[in-house]
């Protein structure tokens, strides 16, 4: 079982101390995990000690511990981002969309504003950000596919044909997609990406991960057996982690 997406300092709830890091590689141990992945969020960064996850993770031999960051894409922003990129060998980076044209969208007063909008329109404007991101080269992985439903709100178009030039252009990079755990707790009550979307993952070929986007140890590897389960019956057979850079399959 692999966990590729969790939040050390969290929102900045803590700091990266070597406590903090055995906190959750403990954890990872509780949950039986092969891999961890830490993948904080990148206006983060300056907060993070990115060489002591490495120096800690020589005390937990059995686990294999990934550097990532979450980076939330702007299309404005492409050559920063290029730039913090180049600053740490990072193991991967997941490329999440939060926010369009400065509409931060997943704050929970932001709800309202969701049953406000054109579905069909919001949909269309998130996935062209997220087609976006896959194009960059600057990823290995897109976070949270279908984030854009967490409220609930849901297109009258068929889900499929909103997303497919975000798919194709994931499919043609040699993007992974995780499929993230959080979003049971979040209004929607479901993971991200929707298993309708899952399915056409699969057809595809594009491979996919597992991430509990923990915010706290105490969330590593939360659901992450139940999701590995669905993969498994809809006939996805490997996940994948990350080594510098390269993708390691792993059989579910």
């Amino acid at each position: 079982m692999l966990d590729m997406h969790v939040h050390l300092t969290g929102h900045a709830d803590r700091l990266a101390t070597a406590g903090n890091i055995r906190e959750f590689l403990d954890q990872a141990r509780r949950m039986g995990l092969k891999q961890i992945g830490f993948a904080d969020h990148d206006y983060y960064y300056k907060d993070l000690n990115l060489p002591l996850i490495r120096e800690v993770a020589e005390e937990y031999p059995d686990l294999k511990v990934a550097i990532g960051l979450e980076v939330d894409y702007r299309p404005s922003d492409e050559g920063k981002i290029k730039n913090l990129l180049e600053q740490f060998p990072f193991d991967f980076v997941i490329g999440s969309v939060h926010e369009m044209n400065g509409w931060v969208f997943d704050f929970p007063e932001e709800e309202a504003v969701h049953h406000q909008k054109d579905p069909d329109r919001m949909y269309k404007e998130y996935f062209h950000w997220v087609e976006m991101a896959a194009a960059s080269d600057l990823f290995t992985t897109i976070g949270h596919f279908d984030l854009i439903k967490l409220f609930g709100v849901r297109p009258q178009t068929d889900i499929l044909r909103l997303a497919d030039a975000a798919l194709e252009q994931i499919q043609k990079k040699g993007l992974v997609i995780e499929l993230n755990t959080a979003g049971r707790y979040k209004p929607v009550g479901e993971y991200y990406p929707e298993v309708k979307i899952i399915q056409e993952i699969k057809r595809r070929g594009i491979p996919m991960t597992l991430g509990s986007d923990a915010h706290g140890a105490e969330y590593v590897g939360r659901d992450l057996e139940r999701a590995a389960q669905l993969l498994k019956n809809l006939g996805i057979k490997d996940i994948i982690g990350f080594n510098h850079g390269q993708k390691e399959y792993y059989p579910l």
